[in-house]
């Protein structure tokens, strides 16, 4: 996290809590589906995301607050993949997430585990046939394991 300028730092720390977070992607990053892989500090400039751009982001500003910066995905059916930010208060599971979809966003830390967590975001994950889609989700991915790549 040293490589983030003193501006980018203050508004990660500024991000003092999973729901400050979500508000900051909800208010403050615009959605877009571009072919992008944005690190969070271009997130920060560029003011727009999607999904695992803001789950990345959610990571480094979670970091920030001494949790471990995790992300999971979301995997699908004729649909695309959905990626979120999650983390853990007082033994319970929670997830923040960057969507054009409100039903696909923020999750309190009420899920006892990953499954609980991932199953409660089934009846909002659709595809433009109104099918559910939802049929699987990833392991936790720490993403300190690629601190040496520079990730933020």
């Amino acid at each position: 996290m040293d490589k983030l300028t003193p501006t980018e730092t203050r508004i990660l720390r500024s991000l003092s809590t999973p729901a400050k977070i979500q508000k900051f992607l909800d208010n403050e990053v615009a959605y877009h589906s571009a072919d992008t892989a944005y690190s969070p500090r271009l997130v920060l400039r560029h003011r727009e995301a999607h999904c695992l751009e803001g789950a990345v982001l959610a990571a480094a500003a979670l970091r920030m607050h001494g949790y471990p910066p995790l992300i999971l995905d979301l995997e699908a059916t004729h649909d695309t993949d959905h990626v979120i930010a999650i983390f853990r208060q007082h033994g319970a599971w929670g997830a923040i997430a960057m969507s054009n979809y409100t039903g696909l966003r923020f999750r309190p830390p009420v899920y006892r585990n990953l499954r609980e967590l991932s199953l409660s975001y089934f009846n909002d994950y659709f595809n433009l046939r109104r099918e559910r889609t939802l049929r699987n989700f990833s392991g936790a991915v720490n993403l300190s394991r690629f601190d040496r790549r520079g990730w933020v």
